[in-house]
């Protein structure tokens, strides 16, 4: 399952690519195979874009061939595209590589290291837990634009967080200023204890629910809580 997120590494923008079901396989590949083409991918209204992800899907399918390697993901930075596999062996990986990108005349290089504890992977691809609570309100977001919803309309938005004690909860209760967000319930379910639901009324657009979400990321931290997402309804049902 590949989801695509942003982070900000030494000022500079980055848009990650990451199979996150990928350590599902780390106990079977301990090379880390990396290939840097010279195109910037994140630019999706370039000439070329069409013959990129082309060229980038058949690298994939020859390296996964017979289970040679597993594709991870990506990184795109600085007009550069960079393709991570992890291999069980780092035979012959250069040559398949060159096979597919020498006809394509695309600027690239490959290496290989042995990673078998998936360092790499762990520090640069994994999504963190805040990175987590933004890929999912992409999706989200995506099924509202799906049905016509009018994102920029301000409607009451349920977030929902949970602590591991009680005492956590309550921490977090008393110190809740209601300007910012109202506490409508306590919540509990088979993933987790001490949950509770907080509203706040708040557009839907990313930058509105990224804006919210890292506000109250901040604060649940404060308490060693975790953010469990969020829900809400079409613009229009609230009207």
């Amino acid at each position: 399952m590949r989801e695509f997120f942003r982070r900000i590494e030494d000022g500079n923008e980055i848009i990650i690519e990451a199979d996150l079901n990928a350590y599902g396989y780390s106990n079977k590949y301990a090379w880390l195979l990396s290939v840097f083409i010279k195109f910037d991918a994140s630019d999706e209204t370039q000439e070329g874009f069409e013959e990129y992800l082309e060229t980038k899907e058949s690298l994939i399918i020859a390296l996964e061939h017979d289970k040679k390697a597993k594709y991870v993901g990506s990184r795109m930075l600085d007009g550069w595209s960079e393709l991570y596999f992890y291999a069980d062996d780092s035979k012959g990986l250069d040559k398949l590589v060159a096979n597919i990108l020498t006809p394509s005349n695309y600027v690239y290089e490959s290496h290989t290291v042995r990673d078998s504890k998936w360092d790499f992977h762990h520090k640069n691809l994994t999504p963190n837990e805040l990175e987590l609570a933004h890929i999912q309100s992409d999706k989200i977001i995506y099924l509202l634009e799906e049905e016509g919803d009018d994102l920029e309309l301000p409607r009451p938005v349920e977030h929902y967080v949970s602590f591991d004690t009680p005492t956590q909860k309550e921490r977090f209760l008393e110190s809740l200023n209601e300007k910012q967000f109202t506490f409508k319930d306590e919540i509990s379910s088979d993933e987790f204890e001490n949950g509770i639901a907080l509203v706040r009324e708040h557009a839907v657009t990313q930058n509105g629910v990224k804006e919210v979400v890292e506000e109250l990321f901040a604060m649940i931290k404060e308490e060693n809580g975790y953010y469990e997402g969020w829900s809400t309804t079409l613009a229009n049902e609230e009207a």
